[in-house]
């Protein structure tokens, strides 16, 4: 059975979301933000459930923290929260958020998208062996949630089925992007999706990229 860790100061979210849960899951709690990094570590839970608005460390501090943290920063994060999804839903997914789901609850839509969401297969789960290798590429994203639509870059790892790389734009996980190599030439690598987001302290942020069609123009494809 899946642990799910739930954070929030209010007791009456707490005990109603525990009780929509526990049939299903495992259900560990949580009403201090202080308390979560030693909490996960220690029951290393399928999914997070967290607030917005906590005293001390508010949800948007501790959803960055939990994604940029090793341990961590693969597990799905479910924003839960009074707070309007119109103000605060994609600030929240680009923080690495995997869910954003308002207040009064509806229960149902969120086991439904817990349960899809730890069915998925975890981008951790490396089939592909990476190497250290630089490799310029050029990302173009072709949906509506990227800040710019291309970008130079360089890859700092990489492998059959996908890449590390550093780059300002702003990507949303599970955000598309068309991989191109190289500078000045319009070779196509393939589309990829946006699977971790790490936040060092410089204007650009590490994406993890994870392809969903890749051409023989990838380094990494056999000819």
């Amino acid at each position: 059975m899946h642990t799910i860790l739930i954070v929030d100061d209010d007791p009456a979210m707490l005990r109603l979301l525990s009780i929509s849960l526990s049939d299903t899951y495992t259900v560990v709690t949580a009403n201090d933000a202080e308390q979560v990094l030693g909490l996960a570590l220690k029951h290393k839970p399928a999914a997070i459930l967290l607030d917005l608005m906590m005293p001390k460390y508010s949800g948007f501090e501790l959803c960055q923290c939990l994604h940029t943290l090793s341990y961590t920063s693969r597990t799905p994060l479910f924003v839960v929260t009074g707070e309007s999804a119109e103000r605060y839903k994609t600030h929240c997914l680009n923080l690495g958020a995997s869910e954003f789901i308002e207040k009064p609850v509806d229960f149902d839509l969120l086991r439904t998208k817990l349960a899809a969401e730890l069915r998925q297969e975890r981008p951790e789960r490396r089939a592909h062996l990476r190497v250290s290798l630089r490799v310029t590429l050029a990302l173009r994203a072709v949906n509506q949630g990227a800040v710019a639509s291309e970008e130079m870059t360089m890859t700092e790892n990489l492998s059959t089925g996908g890449f590390l790389c550093p780059c300002q734009m702003m990507l949303p996980i599970n955000s598309v992007v068309e991989v191109h190599l190289g500078i000045g030439a319009d070779r196509f690598a393939g589309r990829g999706r946006v699977v971790r987001k790490e936040s060092p302290r410089t204007p650009w942020q590490r994406y993890a990229i994870q392809f969903l069609e890749s051409t023989h123009e990838w380094v990494m494809n056999p000819a």
